[in-house]
């Protein structure tokens, strides 16, 4: 008679072990910078998240920026995939449907960013183009083409928009409390805003409209925030400002 078999260490109460990818690794590595900033994700810190060594990261990343390549192309991918989830014009629509149609594409965009808020730094210091960024502004032009937008205003709009197509902008201003929280996880430092008042308050005479307006003006929306004073209603706002410029331009038949 046979005795039964003794499981192997290996497989006794084990779960089996799932194998390293390049997948897995940027996934990961997302996951990082959504939870603890992007000045958290480092290969050491990364390979620790992983349970790896960090020379094993290696096989699946050249190197930091071949990572960050990587990571930008997943939050593009995830945009895209967003995007694609949408209601499509449908073909017998009217031209004028391009502007709400690009509107809640670019929304939409900026939906995913919210998720990932330190994405938009990665994106502004990559030098190569990611496949899914390129489909998604190609789905853009592909819009304003059924406004009847020239190539020519196409061009223009693409400039005027800059990364407000992909759903973030630049601030004009950016103290310095604000620029590391963004460094770290894309959010302001705490106190940040309230110490740049503060110190405008003390310059009253020489910036009054600054500090009227200011005093005026609050921010009431920290989850929609990608920067210091970039919440939802001033990106919404700019966002319209071009759109109802650029819909003018196409139905006069200026470009």
């Amino acid at each position: 008679m046979t005795s039964p078999q003794t499981a192997s260490p290996q497989t006794a109460g084990a779960a089996p072990r799932t194998t390293l990818t390049r997948a897995r690794v940027l996934e990961s590595a997302v996951a990082l910078a959504d939870r603890d900033g992007l000045g958290a994700l480092t290969m050491r810190s990364l390979a620790k998240e992983l349970g790896i060594e960090a020379m094993s990261l290696y096989h699946h990343v050249a190197n930091k920026e071949d990572l960050l390549d990587g990571v930008v192309d997943l939050v593009a991918a995830e945009i895209q995939d967003a995007v694609a989830a949408l209601e499509p014009l449908p073909a017998d629509a009217p031209p004028s449907a391009w502007k709400p149609a690009m509107r809640r594409q670019i929304l939409t965009a900026r939906s995913v960013l919210l998720r990932h808020p330190w994405a938009p730094t990665v994106l502004e210091t990559r030098k190569s183009f990611s496949l899914h960024v390129v489909r998604y502004f190609d789905s853009l032009l592909a819009l304003m083409r059924r406004g009847g937008f020239s190539y020519d205003l196409v061009h223009h709009a693409m400039h005027a928009l800059g990364s407000r197509a992909l759903g973030f902008s630049q601030e004009l201003f950016e103290p310095d409390g604000a620029a590391a929280g963004s460094a770290a996880g894309g959010l302001p430092e705490a106190g940040a805003e309230d110490e740049t008042v503060a110190m405008l308050e003390q310059m009253a005479e020489q910036v009054p409209h600054l500090v009227e307006m200011l005093a005026e003006v609050a921010h009431e929306q920290p989850g929609s925030t990608l920067g210091w004073c970039d919440d939802q209603t001033e990106f919404e706002f700019g966002l319209d400002l071009l759109l109802d410029g650029l819909d003018r331009l196409a139905a006069d038949g200026r470009r």
